[in-house]
């Protein structure tokens, strides 16, 4: 009799192993699986933490990737370096402006390329790992700017009639407190290099560097800076139309370059396990078995999971010039991350990724990589930074560059 119930119970657990396995599959049949295309060479994945600082980390990953290109070396190039020269010069700006303009932890790839050119550049250990100067492991800007902002605030809309540069004094005290100190001076492999002089030795050259954008309410084949707040420098980017911004950078990987890219991940498409799709919700409902008033009831993480289950067959609109300066205009396409793209891969259906690093650590189901597909990039991207020489010749030429 024992042993018939435990023939009876091993039954019963076979069963519900073979139901679960079941139900497991069927959540996963619509799961991406990838080929890779065109695959760059890029450094290592970083983690920016809890600061605003993707821009810093995308743009410099790119450079690192120029650098690998032009020369075979790998470099880990500082961040905080970038970041302490960059907030110091908004903070002037702000200053200059009176209050008028934003003081923020975000930025630009032309932040990075402007501090590159200016100051140059150290390796990462020429100066304090990110966070360690107040006790963490990963940058923490939560006290940072809570110290700076008020600071930078009291003495932009200070009522004095005149003020002194005493302020920087302070400004650079605060900077140096959280970032560390920039250094005059360092040893790397044996070798003593000025940030400068350092920036000599990587092997580029920081004139062959553009940014291209793609909208309706400037001209095509004209530059101008895209109004956004982060863009502060006022950068001018080459304005394309969107077929042509997109060949740029299929031409670009194709050819072994990678790309500093700027735009939008706040779309219910860019899931947190390393996907991104341009979803069309009222097709996509139609497949979960859902309607547009259930759809706009539910919160962020449920929508994330019925996206999730549909998978690799999630339908997508097909994005056009006119979606994406309406979306620019009326504020849906913002202007919100830094990555960057390396590769391009395509799914079991045939549907074609680009390759993303993110700045977000070893995260998601691709160990930091993001599958974001072409027609999410297409209309979502704000703008990028490239090596002129990645772009096609012919659309070099159009724009004279």
């Amino acid at each position: 009799m024992k042993k018939i119930l435990t023939l009876a119970l091993m039954a019963m657990i076979a069963l519900s192993a073979s139901a679960a396995n079941k139900k497991e599959a069927a959540k996963n049949a619509n799961k991406p699986v990838f080929t890779t295309i065109k695959e760059n060479p890029i450094t290592s994945v970083k983690d920016q933490n809890r600061s605003g600082t993707c821009w810093d980390y995308s743009t410099l990953s790119f450079f690192e990737c120029e650098i690998l290109k032009a020369t075979g070396k790998t470099y880990d190039l500082c961040e905080s370096f970038v970041a302490n020269k960059t907030y110091m010069e908004r903070a002037i700006q702000v200053v200059r402006y009176h209050g008028d303009c934003q003081f923020a932890q975000g930025g630009s790839a032309e932040d990075v390329l402007q501090t590159l050119k200016t100051y140059g550049i150290c390796p990462e250990d020429a100066m304090p790992f990110p966070g360690s100067l107040y006790g963490d492991s990963l940058n923490n800007f939560n006290e940072f700017f809570g110290v700076l902002e008020p600071y930078v605030a009291a003495i932009a809309k200070s009522d004095a009639k005149k003020i002194s540069n005493a302020w920087k004094n302070g400004m650079q005290g605060i900077l140096d407190a959280y970032l560390g100190k920039c250094p005059e001076k360092f040893t790397y492999e044996g070798k003593e290099y000025t940030p400068k002089s350092f920036m000599a030795s990587l092997g580029i050259n920081l004139d062959d560097y553009v940014s291209i954008t793609s909208y309706t309410h400037h001209p095509f084949y004209t530059t101008f800076a895209v109004e956004v707040q982060d863009n502060w420098r006022f950068p001018q980017s080459y304005n394309v139309p969107m077929d042509e911004m997109m060949q740029i950078i299929d031409n670009a990987v194709e050819n072994g370059y990678t790309v500093a890219w700027g735009g939008d991940v706040s779309e219910e498409g860019f899931t947190r396990q390393g996907l991104a799709y341009a979803i069309n919700t009222k097709a996509a409902l139609s497949l979960a078995g859902s309607d547009m008033a259930k759809w706009l009831k539910l919160d962020k993480q449920k929508k994330t999971n019925i996206i999730d289950s549909i998978g690799c067959i999630v339908p997508e609109i097909t994005p056009t010039q006119e979606m994406r300066q309406e979306r620019f205009d009326n504020w849906e396409l913002t202007d919100d991350h830094g990555m960057l793209i390396y590769g391009i891969a395509k799914d079991q259906n045939g549907k074609e990724y680009y390759m993303v690093k993110n700045s977000w650590g070893e995260t998601g189901e691709y160990k930091g990589t993001w599958y974001m597909t072409k027609a999410f990039i297409a209309a979502n991207t704000m703008d990028f930074l490239i090596n002129k020489n990645a772009i096609p010749a012919e659309i070099r030429k159009k724009l004279g560059i």
